[in-house]
């Protein structure tokens, strides 16, 4: 099985300032939902890992995020595609949890959940926890500019190892690129 993980916000989706409280504020990032369409396509069970501290914070209702999770998954099928499972991290920073990404805690849940080895898959995300968390999971981090990536490139120093690309669907054009045209 081929199994791919991103993170939501700034990598399928606009990055906003706070939560997203509601489907209306979710909004694709261009390219991103026919990205996870041609990985579908391609084979690969699509994975999303997510923390939303606004539940621990109150802004933010479980029943709410279930709701914006049901936008996006509506919207990946008419582009084509699905999102196998979606895990979350509902702690804010001080719970000081296993799940909430830098922690691998959710990256061993979907390996557990779809018995995949995560030496073999690769976390797509914009923030520098999303980059640990793949880490200390053994999982292949991918960096997109989008959201926070380009912030993130350009304040940490030592993720030049880390492969860059400008946006998800950068990434799966690469991915997914047949090997006699590289």
């Amino acid at each position: 099985m081929k199994l791919i993980v991103l993170d939501r916000d700034g990598v399928i989706n606009q990055d906003v300032e706070g939560p997203i409280v509601s489907p209306v504020a979710w909004e694709p990032i261009d390219g991103s939902l026919d990205a996870i369409a041609r990985l579908s396509h391609a084979g690969y069970q699509v994975a999303v890992a997510t923390n939303q501290s606004g539940i621990a914070r109150g802004v933010l209702t479980v029943d709410d995020l279930h709701a914006v999770h049901q936008k996006m998954h509506e919207q990946v099928i008419q582009a084509g595609g699905r999102i196998d499972t979606v895990v979350f991290c509902p702690h804010s920073e001080s719970d000081e949890c296993e799940c909430r990404k830098p922690s691998p805690g959710m990256l061993y849940t979907l390996s557990e959940r779809l018995d995949a080895d995560l030496t073999k898959v690769a976390m797509v995300g914009d923030s520098l926890r999303d980059i640990q968390a793949a880490m200390a999971a053994a999982a292949q981090p991918i960096l997109v500019r989008t959201g926070k990536g380009e912030k993130t490139l350009q304040s940490n120093k030592g993720l030049e190892h880390i492969p860059a690309y400008d946006s998800l669907a950068a990434y799966v054009d690469e991915l997914l690129m047949p090997k006699d045209e590289e």
